[in-house]
């Protein structure tokens, strides 16, 4: 049985297309490694809350999203972009895809250099520079009830990202000006890094009950003094499971995979997408409540697991057009679908994520939604 969702729900469609290109980027200090002729494989994603109609057919928003920014990097591909662009930076090949798109609604244009890094423009056009760091370190829940697992002494690889906005720092690569670059982000991190790798973290000042909240609200007061564009931390307790803060409100994640099968009852007649098919699907399920001021928690990602485990078992390796109030098994039908059902068990449930491949998917929101996160 669903539950009423709470109005305004958006919708956004999501596309990414992958590309190989060199650069140099010449506006960095004398010495700097990227003024040096280097290469990226570089992922390009664009979200939209598109108007009706705008797709062939209802279901074919992803496909045709996707199409349209494929055909603009490709001008990129295996090529050198100081061709294209004089100072091609992350956030100026982001900006140069936001004014060439031209497609309604743009909500989100990113540009993703490594795995661990890149710049996402947000719906104002602002740019908001990320970083990924990995430590690993081992704690314990001093509250949680007995034969809990995470009361015992355990560890992670923990990753953490510092989420910046470059337009804060009055500056932007437009005009050669980076007030927020990498290596500012590193240097920054730097001496976390080394109060927190291979360390216990109960261990640690103010780190009594290092919950994934707990964490990333320890890091936001001691970075955001140094930093003042920060604009989210977010915590990667496992893999699949973290917290993001942004110095008022708490989101936690738990991202699961579907295999399942599907075909598409809108498409038309002759379409690939009308035929019986399969995705491996990447599902981040996304949650905001008030933090546990005990538990040191919003909610516990042992319970999210668990009181999701029916809805899964009902997607997983199973025919998702067979399911009988399902309106169609595109991702923004399907996305909608499981915030409706999920927030019969789940009430602090507030975005869906939904990824039939890398980066193309649905995005399905209730409130807020916190940061993009990278894919």
């Amino acid at each position: 049985m669903s539950i009423p969702i709470p109005q305004p729900l958006q919708t956004l469609h999501a596309a990414s297309a992958a590309f190989e290109a060199a650069r140099h980027v010449d506006v960095l200090p004398d010495g700097h490694r990227s003024r040096r002729l280097h290469g990226h494989s570089f992922l390009a994603t664009v979200r939209c809350a598109l108007p009706e109609g705008w797709a062939p057919f209802p279901g074919g928003e992803v496909e045709r999203l996707r199409s349209a920014l494929q055909t603009l990097v490709a001008a990129w591909d295996y090529r050198l972009l100081n061709e294209q662009l004089p100072v091609p930076t992350d956030e100026n090949l982001a900006r140069w895809l936001r004014d060439r798109l031209g497609i309604p609604g743009i909500a989100q244009v990113g540009i993703q250099s490594t795995a661990h890094e890149g710049v996402d423009l947000d719906a104002s056009g602002q740019a908001h520079v990320w970083r990924r760091y990995a430590f690993q370190s081992a704690h314990r829940l001093p509250h949680v009830a007995i034969g809990h697992k995470c009361g015992r002494m355990h560890g992670h690889g923990f990753e953490v990202i510092l989420h910046a906005n470059q337009d804060l720092g009055n500056g932007s690569s437009c005009n050669g000006d980076l007030a927020v670059d990498y290596d500012h982000l590193d240097a920054i991190w730097a001496p976390f890094h080394r109060e927190l790798d291979h360390a216990c973290l109960n261990d640690l000042p103010g780190l009594h009950n290092p919950t994934s909240e707990m964490l990333s609200s320890w890091l936001w007061e001691r970075i955001r003094p140094r930093l003042p564009e920060l604009s989210w931390i977010t915590v990667y307790e496992t893999g699949s499971c973290g917290a993001s803060y942004d110095g008022r409100d708490y989101r936690i994640w738990k991202e699961l995979t579907l295999d399942s099968a599907l075909q598409l009852r809108r498409a038309p007649e002759g379409s690939p997408l009308r035929r019986l098919h399969g995705h491996t699907y990447t599902l981040r399920l996304h949650l905001a409540a008030p933090l546990d001021q005990v538990m040191g928690w919003t909610v516990d990602f042992g319970d999210v697991k668990a009181l999701f485990t029916p809805i899964f078992k009902a997607l997983d390796h199973q025919p998702l057009h067979e399911i009988p109030d399902l309106a169609d098994c595109d991702t923004a039908s399907l996305a909608q679908w499981i915030l409706g059902k999920a927030r019969g068990q789940l009430p602090q449930l507030e975005r869906v994520d939904l990824y039939e491949t890398r980066g193309c998917g649905a995005i399905v929101m209730a409130g807020a939604g916190g940061p993009a996160l990278p894919l």
